[in-house]
């Protein structure tokens, strides 16, 4: 193909020199011919998956890779509202491969009893995934990098995971360690790659797996998941019971790069004022030390990133040299955000503010508009809706999401609405982490339920937290989400959403989180529809007309009996909320 391409050239341009307007068609139609030999159009099209550990939107990480602007975000879309559901690494994995959100899967933690991989294969998820949905569809599936935590060395094989014609997966607890991974291949033993850097250890096996894939006459779907940017541990730190997330290692040839690149100093970096609410409103400020070193973590993140850009441009290459990119949709994404300094906090994700739950998503290939910013709301369990859409595959009941916009003309559903949630602990990383009890890197009582909404005319983030408190941030005034305003004393002149009081919104708002909570299907998609089974409700915007005001303060409101380390139903609170239907007067409840 590439000798006919060559020759084909000359023959062009020599025919456009020698007979003018008449070479110039002869061109077009020559062009047109060897464009077919491009990729198959009868045959499905093929999925490349791209998934970073921990990399941040908010704070720019995504600037700093310039082959994967090129390849991606001027050759695809960029969706800027793309957001988790669980800033966690093993949830949010978990939320990913099904579609479903964390409290319908019950995977809350990275390790047991309410996380990690024996709690996938335990919810029987491990024959009931995407790789698996995607062979029976007729696919065959690859997959080299970081899969869930908790799976290691001595579990790999209790059961091994289902669903891929090829796998080399990274094991605790060596999975973190840059200079000393550890992969295991297929149905083989664990081998260890001491002395290597982890990124380009994976990245010879993402090629190895993609020429495997374009060798095959089935539509493919590989997936490629680099630890980078996550922070180094120590495995012999995780044997002394003694985790240390320090910050990441770059290849050698990235470690002397952005010398002078520190942490976006926004109004929410280390401010002078305590922000948030709960355990974080009760942070110290940090001094300059803290400060440094989180300019120097920052530094080591986006050279981290650098591996991961060469990576994507190894892909790419050889997807254009054996024709088929134009017949291969890409999708680049990451588990979870991460947060530096913000509000005081050290380096860590794990909370539900935007630096946590806000991540990059580029989707390029057949159809997919170049160089566009796609404004719509989505998330995580869009994804597996997504690319069975992708895949010409009928969605499944049980998703919780939906197909995303990948068009500017797409004719399916579109939310305004993201649902995070998280149980447990919040994580602290690097060397001046040691701010929970007893000097611990870990705070208790992380558990939380919010709602993050962006509509026309309002951006807001609503939040309960498992002791009660709340957080209102309108994010178009304060995107800094430095002023709750659920503490705003309610005055006739005070703050208004859509022109209503706080009060109506915080109502509204509360509502459609306690129907968020639980949801399952269909009710995840659209939310209203609960609320108001006969009414046109489709946005908060129709939910704040008056004549709703008694139905809404009526309503039970979220809340927490105790906090707890996972799902545990009967900590929540109701479940259940009130039903708006023609003919019932609401004023007899207030």
């Amino acid at each position: 193909m590439k000798l006919l391409a060559a020759v084909a050239g000359l023959i062009v341009a020599a025919e456009g020199a020698a007979l003018g307007p008449l070479g110039s068609q002869f061109q077009n139609a020559l062009q047109s011919v060897l464009s077919l030999g491009k990729s198959d159009s009868s045959k499905p099209p093929n999925i490349l998956f791209v998934i970073t550990d921990d990399q941040d939107l908010e704070l720019d990480s995504i600037s700093y890779t310039p082959l994967i602007e090129k390849h991606l975000r001027h050759k695809g879309t960029f969706f800027r509202n793309h957001f988790v559901t669980t800033a966690l690494c093993c949830p949010s994995r978990v939320s990913l491969w099904t579609g479903r959100q964390a409290h319908n899967t019950n995977v809350t933690d990275v390790h047991p009893p309410y996380g990690g991989y024996p709690k996938f294969v335990d919810k029987g998820f491990n024959d009931n995934f995407l790789p698996v949905w995607l062979q029976e569809a007729g696919y065959d599936t690859y997959y080299t990098g970081k899969l869930f935590n908790a799976h290691t060395v001595d579990n790999y094989h209790s059961p091994h995971v289902n669903g891929f014609n090829g796998s080399d997966f990274l094991m605790d607890p060596y999975t973190y360690s840059y200079m000393n991974s550890t992969y295991q291949r297929h149905r083989e033993a664990p081998v260890s790659y001491e002395g290597r850097h982890t990124t380009d250890v994976i990245t010879e096996k993402a090629l190895g797996f993609l020429d495997d894939a374009l060798e095959g006459e089935r539509p493919f779907f590989v997936v490629a998941a680099p630890v980078a940017p996550h922070s180094n541990v120590d495995p012999r730190d995780i044997a002394n019971g003694e985790i240390v997330m320090t910050a990441p290692i770059p290849l050698e040839r990235h470690a002397h790069l952005f010398q002078d690149v520190k942490v976006p100093r926004t109004p929410h970096f280390n401010p002078d004022k305590p922000s948030g609410a709960s355990w974080v409103r009760n942070l110290p400020q940090q001094n300059q030390t803290e400060i440094d070193y989180n300019d120097h973590f920052y530094r080591s993140r986006l050279r981290a990133l650098q591996g991961v850009d060469e990576l994507v441009d190894s892909l790419v290459s050889r997807l254009e040299e054996s024709g088929q990119l134009d017949n291969t949709y890409i999708i680049y994404t990451s588990d979870n955000g991460f947060h530096i300094g913000q509000h005081r906090l050290p380096p860590g994700k794990t909370c539900g503010y935007e630096e946590d739950i806000r991540v990059p998503l580029f989707i390029r290939g057949p159809g997919i508009p170049e160089g566009y910013v796609q404004d719509s709301v989505t998330t995580h369990i869009d994804l597996a809706p997504t690319i069975f859409n992708l895949a010409g595959i009928p969605p499944r009941a049980d998703f919780d999401g939906t197909a995303i916009p990948v068009t500017p003309d797409f004719g399916g559903t579109r939310h305004e609405h993201v649902t995070v949630e998280f149980w447990g602990r919040a994580v602290m990383e690097g060397i001046h982490s040691q701010i929970g009890p007893g000097g611990s890197t870990m705070i208790p009582n992380n558990t939380y339920k919010s709602v993050r909404l962006l509509g026309e005319g309002y951006n807001l983030y609503y939040s309960v937290w498992c002791n009660n408190e709340h957080e209102l941030y309108d994010l178009s005034t304060d995107p800094y989400q430095l002023n709750n305003l659920y503490t705003t004393t309610i005055q006739e002149d005070g703050p208004k959403i859509l022109g209503r009081s706080l009060t109506d919104a915080i109502n509204r708002l509360d509502a459609l989180l306690l129907v968020l909570k639980s949801c399952q299907g269909a009710t995840c998609i659209d939310p209203w529809s609960v609320l108001h089974p006969e009414d046109s409700i489709q946005s908060l915007r129709d939910a704040l007309n008056k004549e709703h005001d008694l139905f809404y303060a009526a309503q039970p409101r979220v809340s927490f009996d105790w906090c707890d380390a996972g799902y545990i139903v009967e900590a929540e609170g109701p479940q259940v909320p009130l039903t708006s239907r023609y003919g019932v007067s609401w004023d007899v409840w207030v």
